[in-house]
């Protein structure tokens, strides 16, 4: 069981509760359920009812939805600090997605019935998700034109800016992605997994890109 303090300090880095107190976000952890999941597994399929939002506390996950001749497409890779599974506490439509661990995660639920309450006694709560979901449906709007405008190697481009959203470690001027394979890459660009891996390949040589492990570093503004 994660410790209340733990829990607190979880919901401090999550956007989504930033501009609240201590008090609040005391409360706010007492209400959370720790859920554990290991690499591989499913959180919830796309198209069944849910009562829980969650919050990522460790691990990442990955949204995805399967197209009708059933190849799967990456919507987004998420990392501590985000969450998801607020839509269908909303509006009670079924999941718009699946959500998949990529990593050991730690996740922590947060009920519909307690969701709403918070919505209703905290404006500013409510207006920050309304702020992620316009982001979020922002970013649908551009994968959708780049899929229809754009080349495979701006396309591979702009998925690897989006990902990256840490400072480098050893260059403050770049940034630095979540961990991330050829195959999740080239699921979130709409293209196979060979036709990614040149791509990669040509953006390194030309020093666009440089590649730590599975994370890749990638120049601090798109340019």
């Amino acid at each position: 069981m994660v410790p209340l303090h733990s829990r607190i300090e979880a919901c401090r880095a999550i956007p989504l509760f930033r501009t609240l107190g201590e008090r609040d976000l005391a409360a706010i952890a007492e209400l959370l359920i720790e859920r554990r999941f290991p690499k591989g597994a499913t959180i919830f399929e796309e198209g069944v009812s849910g009562e829980y939002m969650y919050l990522i506390q460790e691990g990442q996950v990955k949204v995805t939805k399967m197209s009708e001749d059933g190849r799967q497409k990456i919507l987004e890779i998420l990392s501590p600090g985000d969450f998801f599974g607020e839509m269908t506490l909303l509006d009670r439509e079924p999941r718009s997605a699946s959500i998949k661990t990529t990593h050991p995660c730690v996740l922590l639920a947060l009920s519909r019935q307690d969701f709403l309450r918070l919505l209703e006694r905290n404006l500013d709560i409510g207006m920050e998700l309304l702020r992620v979901l316009s982001l979020r449906l922002r970013e649908a709007d551009e994968q959708v034109r780049a899929l229809l405008f754009e080349r495979v190697e701006a396309r591979t481009r702009r998925v690897l800016l989006r990902l990256a959203r840490e400072s480098a470690p050893q260059d403050p001027t770049r940034r630095i992605t979540a961990p991330v394979t050829h195959q999740e890459l080239a699921d979130m660009v709409g293209t196979s997994r060979e036709t990614v891996t040149r791509v990669l390949k040509e953006l390194r040589e030309e020093g666009w890109l440089r590649k730590e492990g599975k994370r890749y570093v990638v120049p601090g503004e798109e340019s």
